[in-house]
């Protein structure tokens, strides 16, 4: 299998439980939530993404994009890497080849996914962003990632999904303050969320 790889770089995880972490990004071309054009925004089923994921370079199976990612470590001999897998939508692509190919070279893996399709089971770390007007494929995940507030969709939906970590993630865009202040106000009344942060855009990272 080939993959459609929009980008591949070196950065510190900007959110979640490990944020910090120097890691390798593979950002998968495609999504199955929004085509990523513009021109079709309004009429996708996600449409506040503020992620680019059109076009990149096609690598021709798991090695040679494993062998890409490894490349981009500082030290080849680490036992202890970090590899986020993102999108897009990762599991439109992500499979047992790559992931064991990411393995091989010593890397933990991490997804960051709508949940829409039931992540694979050999990931390291799953993280579980959901958006309003899709079914979940699955009813667990380390990390529990909302972005609130999102009408028809309410943090208490997911009482039932099991996850060690739940972060309220403020909207982004013209309302930013005004989503901060409901996603504090929630997490005051419901101490099990905790309020996330996208601090790779005050770091001005990737």
């Amino acid at each position: 299998m080939s993959y459609a790889v929009h980008s591949l770089f070196l950065t510190h995880q900007g959110e979640g439980a490990h944020i910090g972490r120097l890691a390798v990004f593979i950002r998968f071309a495609g999504c199955n939530l929004w085509s990523g054009r513009e021109e079709d925004r309004a009429t996708a089923i996600c449409r506040f993404c503020d992620t680019e994921f059109v076009g990149g370079r096609r690598y021709a199976d798991a090695e040679a994009l494993a062998e890409a990612a490894g490349a981009l470590w500082p030290d080849a001999q680490a036992a202890d890497k970090f590899c986020v897998l993102t999108g897009g939508e990762p599991m439109l692509q992500v499979d047992t080849a790559l992931i064991r190919a990411l393995k091989a070279r010593s890397f933990r893996t991490a997804i960051e996914t709508n949940g829409t399709v039931e992540p694979l089971s050999s990931l390291d770390w799953v993280t579980v962003s959901p958006k309003a007007g899709t079914t979940l494929a699955t009813d667990h995940a380390d990390e529990l990632k909302l972005v609130y507030p999102q009408p028809g969709l309410e943090p208490h939906d997911f009482a039932g999904f099991r996850a060690t970590h739940r972060w309220l993630s403020p909207m982004d865009g013209a309302q930013l303050r005004q989503n901060v202040d409901a996603a504090v106000a929630y997490c005051l009344r419901h101490p099990e969320w905790r309020l996330a942060i996208q601090a790779h855009k005050y770091w001005r990272v990737p």
